[in-house]
């Protein structure tokens, strides 16, 4: 529980009639709408579970607010970061934040950090405030605002989002455990795939926003039992919710410093490791692609491997649909090795990543190709414009 100095903090006749219900909690009242007022929560990341947890900080009637960004608002937020809208598109996520929170609540300082969280700055940046909130989307960050908030001895709260399971605790409060109790070793670079690759429903962030927000207003308000020591699991398909108990671990590793997250996080090697395996694959631009198609020749078979509801919303005109995941476990192996026979093999897939994987795996089944750079996107953007970007 936050210890302010509450004779300080005065409301405005304004702030009694906009806080009312509040007010009239008997478990918040005057002092814990002081209490409000005189806290400070600083936001890492405006992204799915940055908006919903700002506005409604904003709204609670948190007096100081700070938020890490250094992203633009993209078309392809809108889904489900409902703090930004469309005329914000190409502009800085901070700034339509700040702007979205001013309209809420014209009394909240806003504080904006328009830079990557960093080893260097972390520390610099947290230290003014009472508690931090996590809502970023990649381990290595994950990690780094985890060991700030230990030395710094911050309350963490937490949330994470994945396809239709989202889940959320406290870190780091009351003696409670902290991230690395939960991970103490980051999984291997790529096996949880981005909410770019793997998708997100765009209402599940705004669950697991909601509950770190009212997390964060119990911590302050010194009210309830908080999620500390608890890792809530949340199922939007099945609308379940499950706990699991956390303890912190007696024999973790002492926090003593901040220390290179992407080189904890195995990035650099895996980022190597896939430069090296692409520049052994034979790669093609899509206007290479674009000529080879308007041959009509026969000597060529164009493969995408990506998804079957990807392939529903947008497809290259000839080209042949079998899933990355059947060449993964070996099913379709056969039967591209029967299309690719006597003929070129070309792949693609959205971007040309998966497409550069599945080429490494038939190069291992002796199975040579070329790779589409761009993929799909590439072919949206510089030849068909009609069709759809995803």
């Amino acid at each position: 529980m936050l210890n302010p100095n509450l004779d300080t903090i005065q409301l405005l006749p304004e702030e009694y009639e906009r806080f009312s219900r509040h007010l009239i909690l008997p478990e918040i009242g005057l002092e814990g709408q002081k209490r409000l007022k005189a806290a400070s929560v600083l936001c890492v990341g405006t992204g799915g579970l940055g908006s919903p947890l700002l506005l409604y900080l904003a709204a609670a009637g948190v007096g100081r607010i700070g938020i890490v960004d250094f992203d633009v608002v993209d078309h392809s937020n809108l889904q489900r970061q409902i703090i930004h809208g469309t005329a914000w598109v190409g502009k800085l996520k901070i700034e339509s934040a700040k702007a979205r929170i001013l309209e809420i609540n014209p009394y909240c300082e806003v504080e904006l950090y328009n830079t990557r969280l960093s080893s260097a700055n972390a520390l610099e940046i947290f230290e003014p405030y009472d508690i931090v909130v996590d809502g970023t989307d990649n381990f290595p960050t994950r990690y780094l605002v985890n060991d700030a908030c230990v030395l710094l001895n911050k309350p963490n709260v937490y949330g994470s989002i994945y396809r239709f399971e989202g889940q959320a605790t406290v870190f780091n409060y009351e003696d409670g455990p902290n991230y690395r109790d939960l991970y103490p070793e980051p999984p291997p670079p790529g096996l949880v795939p981005s909410c770019a690759e793997g998708g997100v429903l765009g209402i599940l962030p705004g669950m697991i926003g909601v509950i770190q927000a009212t997390e964060t207003v119990k911590i302050i308000t010194g009210q309830g039992t908080t999620l500390s020591g608890r890792l809530l699991l949340y199922n939007a398909l099945e609308m379940t919710f499950r706990e699991l108990k956390l303890r912190p671990n007696p024999v973790r590793p002492v926090i003593e410093n901040l220390i290179d997250y992407d080189e904890f996080c195995g990035i650099p090697q895996a980022q190597a490791e896939e430069a090296a395996q692409q520049a052994a694959i034979p790669e093609m631009t899509v206007v290479a692609l674009k000529q080879l198609l308007d041959q009509e020749t026969k000597d060529f078979v164009l493969l995408d491997v990506r998804n079957p509801h990807e392939y529903e919303i947008a497809r290259i005109p000839d080209s042949v649909l079998i899933p990355l995941s059947e060449i993964e476990n070996g099913t379709a192996l056969d039967k591209v090795r029967s299309l690719a026979d006597g003929r070129k093999l070309v792949v693609h897939c959205k971007s040309g990543v998966r497409s550069a994987k599945a080429l490494g795996l038939l190069k291992e089944a002796g199975i040579g190709g070329i790779n589409v750079t761009g993929g799909i996107l590439a072919w949206s953007r510089e030849i068909d414009p009609s069709v759809p970007q995803y």
